[in-house]
C-alpha cells in the first residue's frame, strides 16, 4: 500500500523540478473554521453554477461575460469553443476532484468527470491536446483561426491552424494529468485507453537524445511571417520538458504495478532530464535558448518576437530544473557545469541605468557576443505589422519583456547548499528512488501557490490565508452563484480582415494595435463578470476552511 505522497507543484511554474522530491502532501493552512455548513452550501453553490451554467458540454474558458454573451480564453471565444490551456477545462477539473477529496460528495467527482470528458472528446488522435476545441466541431475551429485567432497580431502562435497538439503553456501535461487522477480515483476502465493515448504522445514526441518539440505530429508549412517553423525545435519555453517530466513520473508510480514501473516511461525521464545537460552550450556562453534545433543543439529562434539567441531567464531556469535533477538522482552531472552558467549570468546582467528593480538582465543576448538585444514593432495590425530587435534599449514592446529578474545570488546558494551534500542525503524523498508505485499522488493539486493567469486576475492563493478569509470569500458569492469580478482586459470584436494600410495612432508600446486587432489589452473601463480562476482560487480557500 502507498505510504507517501509527491508534492504537487504549482500548475504553471517553471522550473520547479525540486520539489518532486518532497516527502509529503500539502498541510493546509490552520485557520478559524466557519459555520462547516455554511462552506459546504457555498462550494455547492458556485460549483454548480460553473458546471450547469458556464460549462459548454464539462468545459470551460477563462472569463466569461455574465450573460454569456462574450467569453474569453487568451483570446475571444465562440460560444461553442472550451479552452484546455490553463486556467480552463483540466484547471477546473482538478478543482473539482480536490473538492470531492475535501468533501466526500460525488457532486464533484461526477463534475471533474464532465470536464474530462469533454478533454477526451477534443483529444488530439495521438493523444495531445491544442490550446482549444470547438465542440462544433474541426471546421467551425479553422473558422474561428481564420478569423478571430488571424487578427490577434501579438498572440503568433494562433496565426496558424496546425491541426495538431501543443506542448505550450501545460495544456497537454495538465489535462493528462487530470485524466490521470480521474482514472486512478476508481480506476474506471472509460478513462484508461485515452490516458494511455496521452502517454504515448509524451513518450513518441520525443527525440531519441530526449527533447520534446513544442508541437507534435510536425506538419508541412508550418512556418510563419518568412520564418521557418519553429514548432518542432526542442523547447524550454513554458517549461514543456519540466511539465512532461511532472506527467511522467506520476504515471510511472500511478500506474506501476507489482512494484514495478514502466520502464519506457523511467527512460523517457531520464532522457528528458539530460537533454538539459546536452543542450548547455560551450564556453565562453555556456547558456540555454527558449529552443534549440534538434540536430545541432543550438539555440533556435521561434516567434518573431524571439529571436535566435542566448535567453537569461531560460538559463536561471534551467539552472533550478537541473538542481531539482540532481535531487531526484544524485548524479553530479546535473551539477557540474551549473557554476559556468551562474557566471555567464553575471557577466550579462544589465548594467545602470537599465538594471532598475525586477529588471536585472536583458532578456536575449547575442552568440557569439554577449551583446544583448531588445525587442520592437511598428504598424498597427497584422496584415501591417512587424516586429523587430535591435541594440536600442527603448520604446520596447510591453507584452513581452526585454528585460528579466534573475536570482542569481539565490542559484548559487541553492548550489552551494546541494554540493555540500552526499548523493544518498541529496536524493532522501525522491520519486526516483522510490519502488514503483510506492507514491501516491497529492490528494490536491490546486491548494499549492498555483498562479493560473485569465487575463484579468491573478489567482495566486496566499501561503497563509487570514482567519476571516473564508467568510470573506462566501460573503462574495452573489445570488447567480459566482464571485462577480472586474475584467481588466477586454478585446476588439472581429470586424473583418486588417487593412494592409496603418490606421491612426502609435502602436510601438501597446498591447493591442488598431481596431482590427483581436489581441487582448487592458482596458480603462472594466465591467464585471465571471473568471475561471477566481473560482478555483475561492474554492481552494473554502476547502482550506473545511480543514480537510
Amino acid at each position: 500500500m502507498p505510504v507517501t505522497s509527491m508534492n504537487r507543484r504549482a500548475l504553471l511554474a517553471a522550473g520547479a523540478a525540486a520539489t518532486f522530491v518532497a516527502a509529503s502532501g500539502p498541510a493546509l493552512a490552520q485557520t478559524a473554521s466557519p459555520d462547516r455548513a455554511a462552506v459546504l452550501d457555498a462550494m455547492k453553490r458556485a460549483a454548480r453554477f460553473m458546471s450547469e451554467e458556464a460549462a459548454v458540454n464539462g468545459g470551460y474558458v477563462w472569463q466569461y461575460l455574465p450573460d454569456f454573451s462574450r467569453r474569453w480564453g487568451e483570446l475571444e471565444a465562440n460560444p461553442t469553443m472550451i479552452w484546455v490551456q490553463p486556467p480552463g477545462t483540466a484547471t477546473v477539473g482538478h478543482l473539482f476532484l480536490d473538492a470531492y477529496h475535501a468533501t466526500g460528495d460525488d457532486f464533484y467527482y461526477q463534475a471533474a468527470r464532465k470536464a474530462a470528458d469533454a478533454l477526451i472528446r477534443g483529444q488530439h488522435p495521438t493523444g495531445g491536446w491544442n490550446y482549444v476545441i470547438d465542440t462544433a466541431g474541426e471546421e467551425s475551429l479553422k473558422q474561428w483561426y481564420a478569423t478571430v485567432a488571424a487578427n490577434a497580431w501579438r498572440l503568433e502562435e494562433y496565426h496558424h491552424y496546425y491541426g495538431n497538439a501543443t506542448f505550450d503553456d501545460a495544456g497537454t501535461a495538465e489535462a493528462s494529468q487530470l485524466l490521470l487522477r480521474v482514472y486512478l480515483e476508481k480506476k474506471d476502465r472509460t478513462y484508461l485507453a485515452p490516458l494511455n493515448k496521452a502517454i504515448s504522445f509524451v513518450l513518441e514526441s520525443q527525440y531519441d537524445n530526449g527533447g520534446w518539440p513544442q508541437r507534435y505530429p510536425f506538419v508541412e508549412n508550418g512556418g510563419l511571417h518568412g520564418h521557418a517553423d519553429y514548432t518542432p525545435y526542442i523547447t524550454f519555453n513554458d517549461d514543456v520538458a519540466g511539465e512532461n517530466l511532472e506527467f511522467l513520473i506520476y504515471a510511472y508510480h500511478g500506474l506501476a504495478r507489482n512494484g514495478r514501473g514502466d520502464a519506457r516511461i523511467l527512460d523517457a525521464i531520464h532522457r528528458g532530464m539530460d537533454i538539459f545537460v546536452k543542450t548547455q552550450q560551450p564556453q565562453p556562453q555556456p547558456a540555454w535558448g527558449l529552443q534549440h534545433f534538434p540536430d545541432t543543439l543550438k539555440p533556435a529562434g521561434a516567434r518573431t518576437i524571439e529571436p535566435q539567441a542566448f535567453v537569461t531567464h531560460t538559463t536561471g531556469t534551467n539552472i533550478k530544473s537541473m538542481m531539482g535533477f540532481y535531487r531526484l538522482t544524485g548524479d553530479r552531472k546535473y551539477m557540474a557545469r551549473l557554476p559556468e552558467a551562474m557566471d555567464w549570468l553575471d557577466q550579462v546582467a544589465a548594467k545602470p541605468p537599465l538594471n532598475t528593480p525586477g529588471r536585472t538582465h536583458p532578456t536575449f543576448i547575442l552568440e557569439g557576443a554577449n551583446t544583448p538585444i531588445y525587442i520592437h514593432r511598428r504598424g498597427s495590425n497584422i496584415a501591417n505589422g512587424q516586429y523587430y530587435a535591435d541594440a536600442n534599449p527603448t520604446n520596447l514592446i510591453v507584452h513581452y519583456g526585454s528585460f528579466r529578474n534573475v536570482d542569481t545570488p539565490a542559484l548559487r546558494a541553492e548550489h552551494a547548499l546541494l554540493s555540500a551534500m552526499t548523493p544518498e542525503e541529496v536524493t532522501r524523498g525522491s520519486p526516483l528512488k522510490a519502488r514503483p508505485g510506492s507514491l501516491n499522488l497529492p490528494k490536491y493539486f490546486t491548494l499549492q501557490d498555483v498562479d493560473v493567469w485569465d487575463m484579468s486576475t491573478d489567482a495566486r492563493r496566499p501561503t497563509a490565508p487570514h482567519a476571516g478569509r473564508a467568510t470573506q470569500v462566501m460573503a462574495g458569492l452573489n445570488a447567480r452563484g459566482y464571485w462577480s469580478t472586474p475584467l481588466t482586459t477586454t478585446s476588439n470584436p472581429y470586424k473583418g480582415p486588417s487593412p494592409t494600410a496603418v490606421t491612426g495612432g502609435e502602436y510601438q508600446m501597446t498591447r493591442v494595435g488598431d481596431l482590427w486587432d483581436t489581441s487582448p489589452y487592458n482596458t480603462d473601463f472594466p465591467v464585471e463578470g465571471v473568471s475561471t480562476s477566481v473560482f478555483v482560487r475561492n474554492m481552494g480557500d473554502l476547502i482550506e476552511a473545511l480543514g480537510a
